[in-house]
């Protein structure tokens, strides 16, 4: 009796524990999220102090609007397609196949997904623009057009699908598939009554994901559609800081948030049945040495798309930075010019990776902290719905929670505006939901009696975490501090309205140099994003050097 009533006293300690550890995220997201949002938007629906409800109907009224809105939904869907089509072999070669190199060739796949949107807009300008390789070679250019901001946004996805399906396909038992063919089942009727439906959920679950990103796109477009094509996050940009209607930004900000939401509760829709439909098994054993002449051929196709796609623009980039002589691009960094500039271009660099490191370390923290809360599978509506929550940052418009920034942290106890720190705060809302993402299924594989038996014996929460749960996680939680700093370091949207002229971030300083007209101005802004692309390579080798199968695939 004493122990049964020793075991429900540590599951109470344990659940207020982890509602307490719940404070510290939820008072985070509502003082620098809701609150800078709700502020903007609420202004932005305020004229002489009066609400006007019937603005929403004014604006979604204007032709250029409603273009927009066709425009932003219409390009992710297609966008979404053409990565599928693209990716799903590419998935099924790193699930299926054993080939040398394929470690590195992962660690390459996936560096355009942790690259900043404004390194991927340059490179594809260098390919396709003005004086592009493309224009060189056969005066074709694309930028400008549909097509340059299609395959600009399959190279940033491509890895979404490789990692989130081909993670799950490396899992499927293939003697299920065997079993089949051994029936009397072709191949192709195999794989469509057996493997495919497995795999719906992830290929769902990656569909959505990369709707989602490209639904929200904005740098990719910003440098690529030019002043012809523009989705909602760029019109937000647009009427927030050149046309100054606070009124339009609102409702399009609103527009943005309903259908994000919807997205990412279909997305989580998926997830769960993806999590709870599947036996699989270690994925070690499920890739075996292209057989045949067809498996050779995939493997082929893979590694032409992958050096077409993905390598030749980063290429492009590099080669670019360099056609000054002796390095004349990248010297020119280190000189002030004058002009938007307070200080050298180079000194991004520094302010990049100092800002990079204060955002991950508070995002591991907020992060860590919810993800422990959130290890419970049974654990409250309130929970189940904060998870959800936490992933609203990555689809909200972070030009409308930059903004923001600047309108609702600007009186005391909270007047931010002028300090250092807002920076970091910003890019910590992007790095909270990949922490969380990378640590809680690795926290809820944890056996659950361990955590219990040692509560039993006395041992505090935060004693338990110690040495249970931190000696399990401890890969897991690198890992997530990695993603944090590489999305932290590319983070655009936000930081382009609240870093100061005299320490600008290096994605900042691509698109102010990207502005302004000149040979010298163009080259200085492929050298520094050549620079961000190695920050974020290197980034992202020690990750995959780090990665383990069960710390999940992002």
């Amino acid at each position: 009796m004493d122990l049964a009533r020793t075991e429900v006293t540590a599951r109470t300690r344990g659940a207020a524990a982890r509602l307490g550890l719940l404070a510290v995220p939820v008072a985070f997201f509502a003082v620098f999220f809701a609150y800078p949002v709700a502020a903007i938007v609420a202004r932005g629906l305020k004229a002489d102090g009066a609400w006007h409800p019937g603005r929403i109907v004014e604006v979604l009224a204007q032709s250029d609007v409603r273009h927009v809105l066709w425009f932003t939904t219409w390009q992710a869907l297609v966008s979404t397609v053409l990565t599928l089509l693209l990716a799903l072999p590419g998935a099924y070669v790193f699930a299926r196949l054993s080939f040398p190199g394929k470690q590195v060739l992962r660690a390459v796949v996936t560096v355009p997904f942790v690259l900043p949107t404004v390194v991927v807009g340059t490179a594809f300008l260098a390919l396709v623009g003005r004086g592009g390789l493309l224009d060189e070679l056969w005066g074709v250019r694309l930028d400008t057009t549909v097509w340059a901001i299609l395959l600009a946004h399959v190279f940033f996805n491509y890895a979404v699908v490789v990692r989130t399906v081909g993670g799950l396909w490396a899992q499927l038992d293939p003697r299920q598939e065997e079993a089949a063919r051994m029936l009397g089942a072709s191949r192709a009727k195999a794989w469509r009554q057996v493997t495919l439906p497995a795999l719906t959920p992830a290929v769902a679950a990656a569909a959505l994901m990369v709707f989602l990103f490209t639904f929200t796109s904005f740098g990719v477009v910003q440098i690529l559609g030019g002043p012809t094509f523009s989705t909602l996050e760029v019109e937000i940009y647009r009427q927030t800081s050149e046309i100054f209607d606070l009124s339009t930004a609102a409702v399009l900000t609103l527009i943005q948030f309903l259908a994000v939401a919807a997205i990412l509760a279909l997305h989580a829709w998926t997830v769960r049945r993806r999590e709870t439909a599947l036996r699989l098994v270690d994925p070690s054993v499920t890739a075996r040495r292209p057989r045949g002449a067809g498996q050779w051929a995939l493997l082929g196709g893979v590694l032409v798309t992958v050096l077409l796609l993905l390598l030749l623009p980063l290429a492009v980039l590099v080669q670019r930075s360099l056609d000054a002589p002796g390095l004349g691009y990248y010297r020119a960094l280190t000189r002030e010019d004058g002009g938007v500039f307070l200080v050298p271009p180079i000194e991004a660099v520094g302010n990049s990776l100092s800002y990079a490191v204060a955002a991950t370390l508070i995002a591991v923290l907020v992060g860590g902290l919810a993800a422990v809360a959130l290890t419970r599978r049974d654990a409250g509506r309130f929970v189940r719905g904060f998870d959800a929550l936490l992933m609203l940052p990555l689809g909200v418009s972070a030009v409308t929670v930059g903004f923001g920034f600047l309108i609702a942290l600007d009186e005391p106890p909270l007047d931010l505006r002028s300090s250092w720190i807002l920076v970091p705060l910003a890019q910590a809302l992007v790095g909270v939901p990949f922490v969380v993402r990378t640590m809680l299924p690795v926290l809820r594989a944890v056996d659950t009696r361990l955590r219990e038996a040692a509560a039993v014996l006395g041992a505090s929460p935060w004693r338990v975490w110690r040495e249970v749960d931190l000696p399990l996680v401890r890969r897991a939680l690198l890992i997530a501090a990695g993603f944090a700093f590489a999305v932290s370091l590319g983070e655009f949207g936000a930081t382009v309205f609240i870093a100061r002229p005299d320490n600008p971030t290096l994605p900042v300083a691509v698109a102010r140099l990207l502005g302004r007209p000149g040979d010298l101005n163009y080259g200085q802004a492929m050298a520094l994003s050549t620079i961000l692309m190695v920050v974020c390579a290197v980034a992202l080798l020690v990750l995959e050097r780090l990665r383990t199968d069960r710390t999940g695939e992002f």
